[in-house]
């Protein structure tokens, strides 16, 4: 039994309560259910009792006790005990707890997923770079837990698109192709112009496949050097991205925002809800009426879109487009835009609190021996996304990034992101599925057919099976909880934490026989509690974008 089915075991005997006018309630929508930290106190334990006191108008040791009664008429509840003030203990029968395992090998990949967010629509927009450059470390962090975040918001149920911005527009691309154009004829980059190897390699892939370009007039270069790299790189971040398991199901160009006319729709949209105003000449939108620090600035007096424009028809068009529910990965020099975005949703007469998000990520630092790793051999200032997976494989550098809340600063040490011992926590977790891979085959190898051979659940009474159940039986709520705070790290430290649950299970119960052994129920009980574990543990490593090895 998970701890989502005894929540509705305990709304259920709540409600046969109301029912006999025992117990005068509303019942809730939710129940609180934890695991005792001592297995002395029962599998489960819930505090409902202390939260319905008041409203019932009763002690909670009263409700408590009316409670217990009805649960240890439950099937699958063995026992339920009132302890201190109005907290129940409850204990499952061995049955009832060792049914988890069944029912995960049934759901299979499924096994973690919830509809908690059913019927709602997410734009996730993460990393959002400009095309001018190879994608760096920051960029990295939102790659690995952008697409982990969007995985995690489709397992609850959401239906979820992973959206890229790509700022093709303004100065900075003139810039860009100005360093390309000057890289082709030999001459040094613009001073504020782009610098690395990649505008040397840019421009030579560039002569090599249009010669022609070097001979256009002057006015007509610029563009076309930059038009042709604008490709190249974005091209490249393209390929860079889907190497990382990074794949987008949109990606937007902010060109395409001006050249439709949406800026100019998006305008119209927020003058209905009589937002915008004119002054000094210039457009502006009223944000400071929704807590922004100041109004925002739209068109300039001589006529020039502002960046913000963009900003504001972007957030319209996602809405028309039928997402409920826009979030916005930014970096951590992005704070001023977490009001400023909440307030356009507002001016745009949403809801500012259910239909925009903005989450910031903090700085990732590398260091080796001890030492930041600072300059990128093709970049010139950066670290890029390309030379970490090169230096330590895509599962070491996404599990890394994942593992840690993204409002705290990083710190990966490239060393031990690369050992083979426990103090890797992506090897650990690596290293535990492909020990119960082994284990599944060696009982192949020798005849045992586990799955057609039948699960008596009432077998698995050990206290290492037991405490290894109540791990799995968590991880739906690990990945609700993931899910609506927004934060896939948790996936991470549960797997780790399910990994040493496996292996003190391992080194304390036999699984297979041994020599002329005769197989029992037994061994085939711990053989689906094996593969229930395995399950588990690929499915998180699913939601993270990392692989589950069988092999190691």
């Amino acid at each position: 039994m998970t701890p989502d089915a005894l929540a509705a075991c305990v709304r259920d005997a709540l409600a046969g309560l109301v029912s006999a006018g025992t117990l005068s309630i509303d019942v809730p929508a939710e129940v609180h259910i934890e695991r005792p930290k001592s297995r002395e106190h029962g599998d489960y334990a819930t505090n409902i009792a202390l939260a319905l006191a008041k409203q019932a108008g009763v002690a909670p040791r009263v409700i408590a006790e009316q409670l217990a009664v009805e649960l240890a008429k439950t099937d699958g509840i063995a026992s339920a005990e009132v302890a201190g003030p109005g907290f129940i203990n409850i204990t499952l029968d061995t049955a009832a707890q060792g049914e988890v395992a069944r029912r995960i090998i049934e759901a299979g990949e499924m096994f973690g997923h919830g509809d908690a967010l059913a019927g709602r629509s997410v734009n996730v927009e993460f990393i959002s770079a400009n095309p001018t450059g190879p994608l760096h470390l920051g960029h990295t962090r939102w790659a690995a837990v952008g697409d982990a975040l969007a995985r995690v918001l489709t397992a609850a149920g959401a239906t979820v698109a992973k959206e890229f911005y790509i700022n093709d527009r303004g100065v900075q691309m003139d810039k860009f192709g100005a360093s390309v154009m000057a890289a082709a004829h030999g001459q040094p980059v613009p001073e504020d112009g782009y610098q690395g190897g990649y505008i040397l390699d840019l421009a030579a892939e560039i002569v090599a496949e249009q010669p022609d370009l070097l001979a256009l007039p002057a006015d007509e270069q610029m563009p076309a050097f930059r038009e042709a790299a604008y490709a190249r790189q974005l091209a490249q971040q393209q390929h860079v991205l889907a190497l990382f398991r990074t794949v987008f199901d949109v990606w937007y160009s902010e060109r395409s925002l001006h050249e439709s006319n949406a800026v100019e729709h998006g305008f119209e949209k927020l003058r209905e809800h009589g937002h915008v105003y004119e002054m000094d000449g210039a457009v502006w939108l009223r944000t400071t009426d929704f807590d922004d620090d100041k109004d925002r600035v739209l068109i300039k007096a001589d006529g020039e879109y502002t960046y913000f424009a963009s900003d504001t028809a972007y957030y319209v068009d996602k809405r028309e487009r039928g997402f409920d529910l826009c979030i916005y990965l930014l970096g951590a020099d992005h704070h001023g835009y977490v009001n400023r975005l909440r307030a356009v949703a507002a001016c745009a007469g949403d809801d500012m609190d259910d239909n925009v998000e903005v989450l910031i990520g903090q700085l990732v630092k590398i260091t080796r021996a001890g030492e930041e790793v600072k300059l990128s051999k093709r970049a010139g200032t950066i670290v890029t996304l390309e030379e970490l997976v090169e230096e330590v494989g895509v599962d070491a550098a996404r599990y890394s990034l994942i593992r840690y809340p993204v409002d705290s600063p990083l710190t990966i040490d490239l060393e031990v992101i690369k050992l083979r011992t426990n103090d890797n926590p992506v090897f650990t977790v690596q290293y535990a599925h492909a020990r119960v891979s082994s284990v599944l085959r060696n009982a192949a190898d020798i005849g045992i057919d586990w799955r057609a051979l039948g699960f008596d659940p009432g077998l698995l009474v050990h206290e290492r099976e037991n405490e290894l159940l109540g791990a799995l039986a968590e991880f739906p709520r690990i990945v609700a909880g993931a899910a609506e705070l927004r934060e896939p790290h948790r996936i991470a430290r549960y797997l780790e934490a399910l990994a040493s649950t496996y292996h003190r299970f391992y080194d304390a119960c036999r699984v297979l026989p041994r020599g002329d052994e005769e197989q029992s129920g037994e061994h085939l009980a711990r053989l689906w509690l094996c593969a229930s574990t395995r399950q588990v543990i690929a499915n998180g490593l699913g939601l993270l974008g990392v692989s589950a090895p069988e092999r190691m």
